[in-house]
């Protein structure tokens, strides 16, 4: 599908959902705030729909509501034990309560197309991790990009190209993840693995 592909409201395209790890930490400086409200209504502009950890606090809450706003549908998956503690978003399409964090990124991954990254702490990073390694281990082909325009996530990216100089990661596994500035390079990094 052409990156600039544009979707009527209320219109949804099949396996075109997109999981955001991002961050559910609060205080945290606006520009974070802005960049996932911006980043959710694009993808609602491009057809995407979305898929993230079931918060309706910071960039997570953030996020999630831009993409409604745009027409996009919404799928929260969030444990039974955090969902007092990030407040859920109970205005999410689809909110799924799950006994523990294993089970909700299980989930999370099953009802995902595609993985995006936003600036986060270490949940964020976790995650980027655990579906990087099963890229890397071809458990699974869903592109996976870093959208990174401040460098909060940069001391990882060199600490895996470290790991790899020293042995421990081959090649072909720095590869597996797209890392960019850019919110339009980010979207249309997912739509083209999406038509190839």
């Amino acid at each position: 599908m052409a990156a600039n592909l544009r979707v009527e409201p209320g219109r949804r395209i099949e396996g075109r959902r997109v999981c955001v790890f991002t961050a559910s930490a609060e205080p945290i400086d606006p520009r974070y705030l802005d960049l996932a409200a911006r980043v959710g209504s694009e993808m609602s502009r491009r057809g995407m729909d979305l898929v993230t950890g079931g918060g309706r606090v910071s960039t997570m809450g953030a996020i999630a509501r831009a993409v409604r706003a745009g027409g996009g549908h919404t799928v929260g998956v969030i444990p039974r034990g955090l969902y007092a503690a990030e407040l859920a978003d109970t205005d999410a399409d689809e909110l799924i309560v799950t006994a523990d964090m294993r089970q909700r990124k299980g989930l999370m991954d099953a009802k995902s197309d595609a993985f995006l990254v936003l600036p986060g702490g270490i949940g964020t990073v976790e995650e980027l991790v655990e579906v990087w390694v099963s890229r890397a281990l071809d458990m699974h082909r869903k592109p996976i990009v870093v959208l990174d325009p401040w460098g909060d996530l940069g001391g990882l990216r060199e600490l895996i190209v470290d790991l790899h100089r020293r042995g421990f990661v081959r090649r072909e596994v720095l590869d597996e993840v797209e890392w960019t500035a850019s919110m339009n390079r980010a979207l249309d990094a997912i739509e083209g693995a999406w038509s190839s």
